[in-house]
């Protein structure tokens, strides 16, 4: 998930090397291509899982009108509010939407560690928010107030496809189709609806060799490879973890947008940026460990293995191990 954050946190400062070049564009050559090779890679799987798919069709469908309402929302946001403040209010509230859509729909709990690093990371969101506010108030950040309110506007609605498309996938997942296939048939269907934008607004994409060479990074790189990883992740950890631990790519992209495309970024910018990764560091350490201990067991209890065998308790082997958790009764490892 947070390798695929890195590529992802690359978008923004690529399609500045295009600027003759649309959001619109951008979003659909980005996501489209990208859904279609996905969908091409994944050929076999999903023929093979075409039933569970069908079965799910709901589901599917939500996801894929997610995949091609998000990029068109997140590239438009960054063009009108800055490449920085796009990228931090698209994932930035990503974590929430995808809390609320779980909580709605699953009826799942969050964490305390969860709760902490969301309140972390849309924290950081804010104060970069309130920083490019400020500079677009000021003048000095080349776009007026009413660019940056409606690219914040866009950003919330990338954020919501966001988390419904990551929540679309895992439930496919969860429900027993594969990762490629679920990926594969989501981001396929997706760019299958993207096909009709990248028709009409994608011709500047054709007009010079860095045009297309940045449209082609984007559908293979950050889109394909990376979302490659994210159907990965998405099969290992909840949507609404995985949706909090892609808060590192607004940093990344927020680092590169100064030192590459020359934007400014003020010191409560630089406050925001750290507080993202604040969240990252309380989602990625390691959950503390209760130390083992012994349950008390009369001398002739009898203990079962885990590999099924019974025998007394005083005579079991060196290499058994007995231990026990608060939250459950004790047993014994080999």
């Amino acid at each position: 998930m947070l390798a695929a954050s890195v590529l992802w946190g690359t978008t923004g400062t690529a399609a500045t090397f295009a600027p003759g070049v649309g959001p619109l564009a951008i979003g659909a050559v980005a996501m489209g291509l990208g859904g279609l090779l996905q969908a091409l890679v994944a050929a076999p799987r999903i023929a093979r899982e075409a039933p569970q798919l069908r079965a799910r069709r709901g589901v599917l469908l939500l996801g894929a009108v997610a995949v091609a309402v998000y990029p068109l929302a997140f590239y438009s946001s960054m063009h009108l509010a800055g490449v920085a403040a796009g990228t931090v209010v698209s994932i930035g509230s990503a974590p929430l939407a995808s809390a609320l859509v779980e909580r709605v729909v699953d009826g799942r709990g969050l964490t305390r560690r969860w709760l902490l690093g969301a309140t972390l990371g849309l924290s950081g969101t804010a104060l970069l928010c309130v920083a490019e506010a400020a500079q677009a108030h000021s003048g000095t950040g080349g776009r007026s107030v009413g660019e940056t309110v409606l690219g914040v506007g866009l950003g919330l609605l990338a954020g919501l496809t966001y988390a419904l498309y990551a929540w679309a996938a895992h439930r496919l997942i969860s429900g027993g189709v594969s990762a490629g296939a679920a990926m594969g048939g989501v981001f396929g269907l997706g760019g299958v609806l993207l096909l009709p934008v990248l028709l009409v607004t994608g011709a500047p994409l054709l007009d010079s060799w860095p045009n297309a060479a940045v449209g082609a990074y984007m559908a293979l790189v950050p889109m394909f490879l990376g979302y490659v990883l994210f159907g990965w992740g998405l099969a290992h950890v909840p949507a609404s973890t995985a949706t909090t631990l892609s808060l590192l790519e607004p940093a990344v992209a927020a680092v590169l947008a100064v030192l590459v495309v020359g934007e400014r970024l003020p010191p409560l910018g630089w406050g925001g940026i750290a507080l993202v990764v604040g969240c990252l560091a309380v989602l990625t350490m390691p959950a503390p460990t209760m130390p083992a201990r012994r349950a008390p067991r009369r001398a002739d209890a009898q203990v079962v293995t885990d590999s099924g065998t019974s025998q007394a308790a005083g005579s079991r082997p060196a290499h058994a191990e007995t231990w026990a958790r608060p939250d459950s009764p004790p047993r014994t490892r080999s």
